[in-house]
């Protein structure tokens, strides 16, 4: 395991290489291309100003994801629904399960990443970045956000507003990164072409 500490005081490391499980990815790329061969991703990055932290998601997580998704499900349909079909209304804690578990693998293989914005106890879960690599042409990495409803609008969201573009560009490789939902309105993405 390599560990490095980057400006955020991220402790990043190599994912075990035993624990990637091949799978077809869920988005049409150069996924092989997508990362540097020796890029680590960030393990725990903590939310400036407040007790909370991301880290990758894991299967594990499930009890603490399914609650906070349908707690929140009606807007989060409205953000992500007509881009990719998420939260439906009767999504179960099995398909929530299957769905972390893709994730955790994905993030394995370095294929797409979804971190957790958990509280310091990790006993709650309130919101979740996700970076991809880009579905439509004109960046090179495609990123978006959410928190709980309770924190919209919240200093929590702020904080997180202001992290993630700071993160994203001191500890990940793109020079074209796209803030879905912040830079471009969804409905303006999904007008642009895919990439292949």
């Amino acid at each position: 395991m390599r560990t490095v500490l980057s400006k955020f005081g991220c402790v990043r490391r190599d994912a075990p290489s035993d624990r990637i499980i091949p799978r077809q990815p869920a988005v049409a790329s150069g996924l092989m291309s997508w990362l540097p061969d020796d890029f680590v991703h960030p393990v725990y990055v903590p939310v400036p100003d407040t007790a909370l932290h991301l880290r990758p998601i894991r299967e594990a997580d499930t009890a603490l994801d399914y609650p906070a998704v349908m707690g929140s499900q009606e807007r989060l349909w409205e953000i992500f629904g007509p881009a990719w079909g998420w939260p439906n209304e009767t999504m179960t804690y099995e398909e929530d399960r299957i769905d972390l578990l893709r994730h955790e693998r994905e993030i394995a293989a370095h294929q797409s990443f979804n971190y957790a914005l958990l509280n310091e106890e990790e006993t709650a879960l309130l919101g979740c970045v996700y970076i991809d690599p880009p579905e439509r042409t004109g960046s090179d990495a495609e990123v978006c956000w959410w928190v709980v409803d309770n924190l919209a609008g919240s200093e929590v969201e702020r904080a997180l507003d202001v992290l993630v573009p700071q993160w994203i560009t001191a500890d990940w490789p793109f020079q074209q990164p796209r803030y879905l939902g912040r830079d471009i309105t969804w409905q303006d993405w999904l007008a642009l072409p895919r990439t292949s």
